[in-house]
């Protein structure tokens, strides 16, 4: 069992940047490093086409390009999945991703926000910031906020037009243009904004940062309503429950506490912490609808712990743990009674939750990352489900995963060659993290 204290996973990052060799095409070296004074909204494909290259999968069968699942071996899988894209990023790792009706943003070290269209993921532009490392990305209609390195919250009109024209509508906290001169404003996060939430019926937008408090943010006002230290450890995810208001925080003080807003009020009340193991908390996932309600935590032990809402009382009892990854769980996504999971030991894995309990099984392991996965989004598609995945190897993957009932499966497993079931076998015995990262997990574990 692994316990990360304050900047130790960070510290096998930089580690590792250093380590790993990327190729840099010489048009981009010549301008990573230009001064960025002013936002500039909009830069076309063309413009940003140095920063982002696709990159050929690795061949395969003529017969199919999905694979297996490696927690399958029988002849009858019932899931499928095969990567649609990927694409090497050059500009440092990538910590956020969220999707709207028609885009795909993505965030990472430097001020560029990257956009794709859906479902093709042809790339139309990046938004550009003034400031850099934006750890976390929220979509929600025409609207879209990121959050900086210089602790604040900037707000995008991403409305579809003819053009992909994205206009920044303000930056929180306001700075009041009364004061000549800049001031520190009392509202703002004194350190990363790590997590974003927006409550669509009180249309309040809530953050989460490193400086341990929680700040709520009235979108029309421009103004921050509330504030409030929510944990001993830095804050890494927040999550709403649309339905009834509900906010959930976790922490690396190995905590996940759930709050609720004071009735007419603005201020915010703790309800209920929730805490089942020693070890940091790194994400959270809520799966609701209006017969269950399922709250997921992923912790650095490799752990996913799961609670269920009481109907009658409104509690959430501990339901148990999902145990499959080998390192920590940096990232969760939830769609219908599907749970996704990105781990440190750079693997996906894909569980179902069974109709009207809380029996959950493995359906699969995707590998193709090279490093931990950093973060995961996903979408319901006609053809299928859509993944999205990035991970500290600095590439941003795009998966179609296939439900098969028995029936289908049966039929899916003729065009499914020995070739790639022998393949799977090989993966599922070694994960394909890179060796460096996995020589210096070993030695951190031989010495604590």
């Amino acid at each position: 069992m692994e316990f990360y204290g304050k900047g130790n996973l960070w510290n096998f990052v930089e580690e590792e940047r250093r380590n790993m060799h990327f190729t840099r095409s010489l048009s981009f070296s010549t301008d990573q490093n230009v001064s960025e004074p002013h936002e500039s909204p909009f830069v076309s494909p063309k413009a940003s086409s140095a920063s982002a290259t696709s990159i050929p999968l690795s061949p395969m069968s003529p017969e199919t390009p999905w694979k297996l699942s490696p927690m399958h071996a029988s002849p009858s899988p019932s899931l499928l999945y095969h990567c649609l894209a990927s694409l090497h990023r050059y500009e440092g790792n990538v910590f956020s991703i969220a999707i709207s009706r028609d885009f795909i943003f993505t965030g990472s070290e430097s001020s560029r926000i990257h956009t794709w269209k859906r479902p093709d993921c042809t790339e139309v532009g990046h938004i550009k910031a003034s400031s850099p490392d934006v750890r976390a990305i929220l979509a929600h209609g025409r609207i879209l906020f990121t959050t900086h390195g210089d602790c604040k919250i900037r707000v995008w009109d991403v409305s579809v037009t003819e053009k992909f024209r994205p206009k920044k509508i303000t930056t929180l906290p306001h700075r009041n243009p009364f004061f000549l001169f800049p001031k520190k404003n009392s509202h703002q996060h004194k350190d990363y904004i790590s997590c974003l939430a927006y409550n669509d019926g009180e249309k309040l937008l809530y953050t989460g940062s490193w400086d341990k408090s929680v700040k709520v943010w009235n979108i029309f006002e421009k103004r921050c309503v509330d504030s409030f230290v929510a944990h001993e450890g830095h804050i890494n995810a927040i999550v709403i429950n649309q339905q009834d208001g509900c906010v959930f925080t976790c922490s690396s003080d190995g905590a996940v506490k759930i709050w609720r807003r004071v009735y007419g009020e603005s201020s915010h009340i703790l309800t209920m912490t929730l805490k089942f193991q020693l070890s940091p908390v790194n994400t959270l996932a809520l799966s609701s609808s209006p017969s269950s309600c399922f709250l997921y935590s992923g912790s650095s032990d490799g752990l996913i712990n799961f609670w269920d809402k009481e109907k009658t009382s409104g509690r959430f009892n501990h339901c148990g743990f999902l145990q499959g990854h080998h390192f920590a769980v940096l990232c969760l996504a939830t769609i219908r009674e599907l749970i996704l999971s990105g781990s440190e030991d750079a693997t996906i894995r894909v569980w179902r939750r069974e109709e009207g309990h809380c029996f959950h099984s493995c359906l699969a392991v995707m590998d193709g990352h090279h490093g931990p996965v950093r973060c995961l989004a996903a979408s319901l598609e006609i053809e299928g489900l859509l993944v999205y995945s990035a991970s500290l190897d600095r590439t941003f993957k795009v998966w179609r995963v296939k439900l098969l009932t028995p029936e289908k499966a049966a039929m899916e497993e003729l065009v499914v060659t020995n070739d790639q079931q022998t393949e799977i076998e090989e993966c599922k015995m070694s994960p394909v993290l890179s060796p460096s990262w996995v020589e210096k997990k070993i030695q951190a574990n031989h010495f604590q």
